[in-house]
């Protein structure tokens, strides 16, 4: 290797896309659309009032000194259900930490569904990533993040690393849910520890917030019955956390909670077992 190609800094994925949106005739239409470098935003057609997203990134996965950054904004009494083409694989980091951005702002009686796929960690992967969401007083969210741990299947595991998760939900402009979750080090054996994960590679968080928060929890706790996973609701708002022993059953496990407080409806078209 030559002196100039050990000193050359490796090319670092950057992207951004932005989708507003607009009610039109009874519709939820497009307001602003736009998407830079690596963030690719497709809007596939639907047969009913909202809207869905599929957002990409064409770089093929993340690793350190990446950064995406998405952005959504709902309009009074829109519909938008956000997911992604497929899984965000993280690869080993040899330098830096990629960096995730979400921002969503939701306005009067409209409904954002944030239901991307799961991020995979590979052994000695870096991320920090963070969800700013900004409600109106009407307005209805759901998120689901679900990370794994590596690819059971492929013999994989996340040994070593780092992960950052932050989430700061707003109502009018008061803060009514915070998360920060950081996974740091030798992950490995602090997930293999009973108060963590006991064990399990694969995780999920999901928050409803809403006006039927304390009803939809009646719907949970048979759908969660028998596995690694628990629900409660308060002050508005719904959280479930599940684990699971892989990626396959975590999504076992999923797919007919995320439907429950979707009433019924089904998961984007490009989730599958």
């Amino acid at each position: 290797m030559t002196i100039a190609a050990a000193n050359t800094r490796p090319q670092r994925a950057q992207g951004r896309g932005h989708l507003s949106a607009k009610l039109l005739d009874g519709r939820t239409r497009i307001r602003e659309l736009y998407q830079e470098g690596a963030a690719k935003i497709r809007l596939p057609q639907t047969f009913d009032a909202s809207m869905e997203a599929v957002i990409i990134n064409t770089a093929g996965g993340l690793t350190g000194g990446d950064e995406m950054n998405w952005s959504v904004v709902a309009g009074p009494m829109t519909r938008i259900d956000v997911t992604t083409q497929a899984c965000e694989k993280i690869y080993k980091a040899s330098a830096g930490t990629a960096e995730v951005t979400t921002t969503i702002a939701v306005g009067a009686d409209a409904r954002v569904d944030w239901l991307p796929q799961e991020t995979i960690l590979f052994d000695r992967a870096s991320l920090s990533r963070r969800l700013d969401v900004d409600l109106s007083e009407t307005a209805q969210f759901l998120a689901v993040e679900a990370i794994l741990l590596g690819r059971k299947a492929m013999g994989e595991k996340m040994e070593t690393g780092l992960f950052r998760d932050r989430w700061r939900i707003r109502r009018a402009g008061k803060l009514i849910h915070a998360e920060e979750l950081r996974l740091d080090g030798a992950i490995g054996a602090l997930t293999a520890r009973q108060p963590v994960l006991g064990g399990q590679v694969a995780f999920a968080t999901l928050l409803y917030a809403g006006p039927l928060a304390e009803a939809y929890l009646a719907k949970m706790r048979p759908l969660l019955d028998g596995h690694a996973a628990g629900a409660s609701a308060w002050n508005g708002k719904l959280v479930v956390r599940a684990a699971a022993a892989d990626g396959f059953v975590l999504r076992k496990i999923l797919i007919p909670v995320i439907s429950a407080l979707r009433n019924g409806a089904p998961v984007p078209k490009v989730w599958n077992l």
